[in-house]
């Protein structure tokens, strides 16, 4: 683990009607890969193999001016996504959730030219954010704060990009006059599946761990199939009693937080099962040049039989 990576832990249980899950997971909106660690187990479960199938699936829209994309919208609304191969350091970027919430990363002469008012991405820094709240009485159809986002967007910054967009509900009406106007592409996550061929720590060890050294540990296990290198001394020591084998599933594509909390109560069943192992983790990245990676970069959750769970919020240090 780097040093220049933060690292925020909370422990609570999918049982307590207080706990934070789902909004620590809407902190990272859209995620390419989760991975599920399944140890002492040597296939797929079914039931977790078709929570994974079951994700929706995703469209790529090729050279979509983001005007277009905001009168859809606020016209039909449920559709997110994001802005695609754009890179954060250098692109124009854009990302959209699916509560409204618009943001904008411009190089400074694009952020000038636009005219809408925003912050610097750090002191001294020649990129800027701009966060439009859609969901706003202020922004409604034919308001001042619209017309000026609007015009903005038609007459002094046409910003074309390729998006990867979702309708959060399934239905995809909201996408199909954009989808009649543009080149287009549909998907589904792709999931697949291995052995790990490397015994594992008991469920006690992992609730006292170092977290630094666990998540070096996972990420190792989840690097390479075979462990064919050392493990650094500091991870978690299997148990002597451990099987030789554990499961790797995983998802890729554009995968919403709605998907993961899904994934998340389905293991939580499959841990309540009378031959479940002692733990599992799931590992949620997402994507690494999208203008939520400064926000947060992945996270781990190890999730017990009781429901009980640690959650590892990592994101690189600023």
């Amino acid at each position: 683990m780097s040093s220049r990576t933060i690292l925020k832990c909370e422990t609570s249980s999918l049982l307590h009607p207080n706990n934070r899950l789902r909004a620590h997971l809407e902190q990272l909106p859209f995620n390419y890969k989760a991975t599920v660690l399944l140890p002492d187990c040597d296939h797929a479960p079914s039931e977790l193999d078709a929570t994974l199938r079951s994700f929706q699936s995703f469209y790529l829209i090729q050279e979509l001016p983001l005007y277009e994309l905001l009168e859809e919208c606020l016209r039909r609304g449920n559709v997110c996504g994001l802005s695609y191969k754009t890179r954060i350091d250098e692109d124009n970027c854009a990302f959209l959730k699916a509560n409204g919430q618009l943001c904008l990363s411009l190089d400074k002469d694009s952020y000038e030219v636009l005219g809408i008012q925003g912050k610097a991405c750090r002191p001294k820094c020649s990129r800027y954010v701009v966060n439009v709240d859609l969901s706003d009485s202020n922004m409604a159809p034919g308001s001042p704060g619209y017309r000026r986002l609007l015009s903005g967007l038609t007459s002094r910054l046409l910003l074309r990009m390729d998006f990867l967009l979702a309708p959060t509900s399934g239905d995809t009406d909201g996408l199909q006059p954009l989808l009649w106007r543009y080149k287009w592409s549909r998907h589904t996550p792709e999931v697949s599946g291995r052995l790990v061929s490397h015994p594992v720590p008991p469920a006690c060890d992992l609730r006292s761990h170092d977290p630094f050294d666990l998540l070096e540990w996972l990420g190792a296990v989840q690097a390479d199939p075979d462990l064919s290198f050392p493990l650094p001394s500091a991870c978690p020591r299997p148990s002597s009693n451990s099987s030789q084998s554990s499961f790797l599933l995983a998802a890729r594509g554009l995968l919403l937080p709605e998907n993961i909390m899904t994934l998340i109560q389905q293991l939580g069943h499959f841990l309540e099962g009378a031959h479940s192992p002692g733990w599992a983790a799931i590992t949620v990245h997402g994507f690494l040049d999208s203008l939520h990676v400064h926000e947060r970069h992945f996270y781990t959750l190890i999730l017990f039989p009781d429901r009980t769970y640690s959650l590892h919020l990592a994101k690189p240090a600023s």
